[in-house]
């Protein structure tokens, strides 16, 4: 997701998705304590999406 995207979303929206991200990143991060995933790097991608959605978030408000 790219940061015109994530701008052009409304607060709800971005509160909605920023929810989805943050489970998905706790669902990679038992599954790669588990059992190491395919691909590790998903789990930093995942952190820096839901970094910048919070600070679009904060700028709106």
């Amino acid at each position: 997701m790219n940061i015109a995207d994530i701008k052009g979303m409304s607060a709800a929206e971005l509160a909605e998705k920023i929810a989805l991200q943050r489970t998905e990143l706790e669902r990679l991060e038992l599954q790669h304590a588990v059992n190491p995933i395919e691909n590790p790097m998903k789990i930093r991608q995942i952190r820096r999406e839901i970094a910048r959605m919070l600070t679009i978030l904060g700028q709106k408000q």
